[in-house]
């Protein structure tokens, strides 16, 4: 790895709460409100795909429907650093990244957060040996942070039954998507 790069591990906080009473209670009103945004969108789609191709329904021939669905035009998906992420969430001081890992069949001293540049890095490894058996078992995951997220900011928790959750506050700033008003000296 090259000498330049930004390395930084993340301490995992020990907690004596389970996720599932702090992070759940309010599930249903989440996922209804997903749905109502899904419902939502598919609505958009089924109109913008009626008003493209308003034969698509109607043939019969197996080439000309292939060839209207190819031709056709679908609306962009939103990338994993878009603001308007389910990812990201508004904490009443701003908008936090909250991810979860299930790392429930690893010890706490198992378990690795870091950052190297923009990317968060969760590693577990266990390793058991006896006379009769091994178990090794090995959880990699990385995510590419959105701008914003400063690695001196991110925090981790660890629940008793083995949900890890790291929050990544984003600056104010990066919510501007890039742009900079430039003031005007007027002479």
């Amino acid at each position: 790895m090259a000498d330049n790069v930004n390395k930084r591990n993340i301490p995992i906080k020990l907690g004596d709460f389970s996720v599932i009473d702090t992070e759940f209670s309010s599930i249903r009103e989440r996922f209804d409100s997903e749905m109502k945004k899904m419902e939502e969108e598919m609505a958009r789609f089924r109109s913008d795909l009626m008003n493209r191709e308003p034969n698509f329904f109607e043939t019969t021939s197996s080439s000309t429907t292939s060839n209207a669905a190819t031709s056709m035009k679908l609306p962009q998906t939103q990338s994993g650093s878009d603001i308007s992420s389910p990812l990201i969430q508004d904490d009443g001081d701003g908008k936090v990244l909250k991810l979860r890992f299930d790392v429930s069949q690893y010890a706490p001293e198992e378990i690795v957060v870091k950052t190297v540049d923009n990317k968060l890095l969760v590693h577990a490894e266990h390793v058991e040996k006896s006379d009769t058996k091994s178990v090794y078992r090995e959880y990699n995951r990385e995510f590419m942070l959105p701008k914003g997220c400063l690695p001196e900011n991110i925090k981790s928790s660890l629940s008793k039954d083995g949900v890890l959750t790291v929050d990544a506050p984003i600056q104010p700033d990066a919510l501007l998507g890039g742009e900079t008003m430039v003031p005007i000296a007027h002479n």
